[in-house]
């Protein structure tokens, strides 16, 4: 009888894990003897790469991840694999590239009237069959938990609870919080507070009350996923920050970010981010807890929300604004000296780097697009790749035409399918891909197009063709 992916993950989690793990630097034998540490993964939808004060962003005040970067690792060029949500979080949840299931816009996509080129829609949920990361840590004796935003099934026999996580507060179909972030909220998974509560406020004060009960049994670690719906649209701050930032704004001299009630958001999450450490401290979890912070794709640069300066364009292009996200991991057990890393990473690597933590046998069957961060986190070795792929065959709201791309080394090219336009851009030199070079230098551009194509066969991609 064949094995299905969730039955050999039961036969891997026997494996004796005095098995050494080829390539990432210790034995597992060790780690399994350490206590296993529980996992915080902070995913927030739609954060841009200069949102955050440690980025450089001169105007929203982010003291608590600000903090969590200067102890921890914080990444230059940590990417993901789409500049839309639902294929990153699949990504996540998986280790895979989202087009192995289908996966290839958010969920369920949106057709542009009188289009050039015929499209083809995404996949509707994440599959069953596929062993996510909460299943994978759960079989191992982790409690696992999910709040916030889900967005990878539009019914309800796909969402958190039947994808490992024990408990699901706020995970359903939609990506926008519907409601909107005060109550009354209309959330299938999350019971409305009183009216006027504000919704990232009540996710974090959620997270704190399971912090509480998961510290009446120390003993058995945990994994909680805190997936924010903030700073997605709409724009909808609490009154006395958004006044606060209007007068920010008013006195500066850099209208880069001229939004308030953006500006007012980023502050409610990051008092949230806060009170959830605030909490593993108080509860004295802090020194056992793994922390990942990232987005899910790049900020919002239409609609006058947010900018991602210095890099091009946002949400739903390829450009490094639409890709390139602020990434953090804080992993106190280890011992690590607070660096800034320019290795560059994609979403997938989480699922690896989770099982290589908690001392678990890694399974690149499974998590087949993704490596373990911790030879980079615990020496800074670089990783054995260098190159990383982006399929988008839908049109977005943001403008975004069908199109195809490609980082390898430090080029990066992209192919648009309405047109035939290519580009190619250096980006150590160019992080703000204002020079193409495609006229200077075709033989790279042939090269990468050439690797590209190779990737898309494999995958067996969806070209957009004319109607």
């Amino acid at each position: 009888m064949q094995t299905t992916r969730r039955q050999f993950l039961k036969q891997a989690a026997g494996v004796s894990l005095s098995l050494g793990v080829v390539g990432c630097g210790h034995s597992l034998n060790a780690a399994a003897n350490a206590k296993k540490p529980n996992f915080l993964f902070i995913l927030v939808d739609d954060l841009g790469w200069s949102d955050l004060a440690c980025y450089g962003n001169p105007l929203h005040e982010t003291p608590n991840i600000d903090r969590l970067a200067a102890e921890g690792v914080r990444f230059t060029q940590a990417y993901t694999p789409c500049a839309v949500c639902s294929p990153t979080r699949a990504a996540i949840q998986t280790g895979q590239y989202p087009i192995r299931m289908g996966i290839t816009d958010w969920i369920p996509g949106r057709r542009k009237k009188n289009a050039k080129l015929k499209e083809k829609f995404t996949d509707k949920q994440m599959p069953l069959k596929e062993v996510t990361i909460a299943e994978a840590i759960k079989d191992a004796g982790y409690k696992t938990s999910f709040l916030g935003k889900w967005h990878l099934g539009e019914t309800d026999e796909f969402w958190p609870e039947h994808q490992g996580y024990e408990v699901n507060l706020g995970g359903h179909s939609k990506g926008s919080p519907p409601g909107g972030y005060f109550a009354p909220y209309t959330n299938p998974r999350l019971k409305s507070g009183p009216d006027g509560e504000y919704l990232t406020d009540r996710l974090g004060d959620e997270a704190v009350k399971l912090i509480g009960q998961y510290a009446q049994t120390p003993e058995k670690p945990f994994m909680m996923m805190m997936s924010f719906y903030t700073v997605h649209t709409p724009i909808q701050p609490k009154s006395e920050l958004k006044q606060k930032y209007q007068k920010k704004i008013k006195a500066s001299t850099d209208k880069r970010w001229t939004n308030p009630g953006y500006a007012a958001m980023v502050q409610s999450l990051d008092e949230n981010v806060g009170k959830i450490l605030k909490s593993l401290k108080e509860q004295g979890l802090d020194k056992d807890t793994v922390v990942i912070f990232t987005s899910d794709n790049g900020g919002v640069d239409y609609w006058k929300v947010s900018s991602n300066d210095p890099l091009r364009s946002g949400k739903g292009h390829y450009y490094e604004g639409g890709v390139r996200v602020p990434t953090i991991i804080h992993w106190p057990q280890a011992k690590i000296k607070p660096t800034i890393q320019e290795c560059p990473i994609i979403s997938m690597d989480f699922y690896p780097t989770i099982l290589h933590m908690a001392g678990l046998p890694l399974t690149p069957d499974r998590h087949i697009d993704g490596l373990s961060l911790v030879q980079v986190l615990k020496g800074g070795l670089p990783l054995k790749r260098d190159t990383f792929y982006w399929h988008y065959p839908h049109y977005h709201g943001s403008g975004e035409t069908p199109c195809s791309a490609i980082r390898s080394g430090d080029f990066k090219f992209i192919r648009h399918y309405e047109d035939g336009k290519k580009e190619l851009y250096n980006l150590k030199s160019d992080i703000g891909e204002k020079t193409d070079l495609i006229d200077q230098m075709p033989e790279k551009a042939q090269q990468l197009e050439a690797k590209l194509d190779a990737w898309l066969k494999e995958m067996d991609a969806y070209i957009p063709v004319p109607k």
